[in-house]
């Protein structure tokens, strides 16, 4: 009797240390087939040049690129160059210069094996340098007993510049090999700024339109290429 129950305890033994092999082996062969790809992402912003196409008054371009530093974290850098001619009620001014964002994202979407697309929250510091150019204004006169009088100025500020921190959110989708459709959205808040005596900088590049409280978002559609540099298990 003790024999039987000990051969019965010796084939369950067996029996689970076969299953605990078998999925250790399983464990290990899903880890080596399943690799995250690191690697230098460059990209632009498409948006830009096709508002451009449609509106005359507005031109500019937004390069991207990011780089892989661990699993779900990404480093990013955007910079560009802005020119827009802006007609508000009573004046008419150009707002020119360039501008660069540094900072970074986190990845939130859990891929499947081989896959490297994101949905992702981000963190940006941006800087710009620009130029304001008063072109016209009109005084702003009750009434009608005055005839409206535009008078041209054509006075330029320069050595402007501003400062922001912006939190963004957005998605890359991997469409071709290596080759990511991208969208994206920035809300910022100005931490400083130089503005033209006189003038506010209601437009200000790679922040866009200040709205009140010093407020602001932007929007982006972008296509990127990733250059893989290794694969890490």
């Amino acid at each position: 009797m003790k024999q039987s129950i000990l051969k019965y305890y010796i084939s369950v033994l067996v029996v689970l240390t076969s299953f605990s092999v078998t999925a250790q082996e399983e464990t290990r062969s899903d880890t080596i087939k399943s690799k995250h790809t690191y690697g230098l992402r460059l990209g632009v912003d498409i948006s830009k040049p096709i508002i451009s196409i449609f509106n005359n008054d507005i031109k500019g371009l937004e390069l991207l690129a990011d780089y892989r530093i661990h699993k779900n974290i990404y480093a990013a850098i955007e910079l560009g160059t802005y020119d827009r001619e802006t007609q508000e009620d009573y004046f008419n001014f150009n707002t020119k210069g360039s501008f660069v964002k540094i900072g970074g994202n986190y990845n939130l979407y859990e891929n499947w094996p081989n896959m490297n697309n994101e949905i992702f929250v981000g963190f940006r510091y941006g800087f710009s340098s620009f130029t304001q150019t008063l072109k016209t204004y009109t005084p702003n006169i009750e009434g009608t007993y005055f005839e409206e009088n535009t008078i041209t100025v054509n006075q330029e500020f320069d050595n402007l510049s501003a400062q922001w921190a912006e939190i963004v959110i957005g998605l890359k989708v991997e469409t071709l090999d290596n080759v990511y459709l991208g969208a994206s959205i920035g809300l910022k808040k100005l931490i400083n700024e130089k503005e033209p005596e006189n003038f506010k900088n209601l437009y200000i590049p790679g922040f866009e339109r200040v709205f009140s409280n010093n407020t602001g978002f932007s929007f982006n559609y972008s296509i990127s290429y990733l250059i893989p540099i290794y694969k890490r298990k």
